[in-house]
């Protein structure tokens, strides 16, 4: 049996730039508080996306973001200062894929119907 994922982290050097970089991409909110210790990330600034924000049962909140489309999503991350790496792929279809990377460098897919 393969392991489940339990949690994810974005880390960067501007938390706050962040949290607002993905709540207005995904409309995700935040919880800010503290990390578990200073080395992942100042006390204070530490954000959990909360879960009632992506609806009950709409899986993890994160790794590859379902979207309603890829070309949209990606094109808002890039107009949000993020850098297009790929996609929409396939351009046809009922589903595809992209990713980008945050302002900080992150890498993030996303997933849905290609346009």
């Amino acid at each position: 049996m393969s392991q489940p994922v339990v949690h994810f982290e974005i880390i960067g050097t501007d938390p706050a730039k962040l949290r607002g970089y993905y709540g207005e991409l995904f409309g995700w909110e935040f919880t800010v508080g503290d990390a578990n210790t200073e080395k992942v990330s100042p006390p204070g600034s530490y954000g959990f996306v909360e879960a009632s924000a992506t609806g009950p049962g709409n899986g993890i909140n994160g790794i590859y973001v379902g979207v309603p489309s890829v070309a949209a999503a990606l094109e808002k991350a890039e107009s949000l200062g993020g850098k297009r790496l790929m996609g929409p792929e396939p351009q046809s279809g009922d589903f595809a894929v992209g990713h980008f990377t945050d302002p900080e460098g992150n890498l993030i897919g996303v997933a849905g119907p290609p346009r």
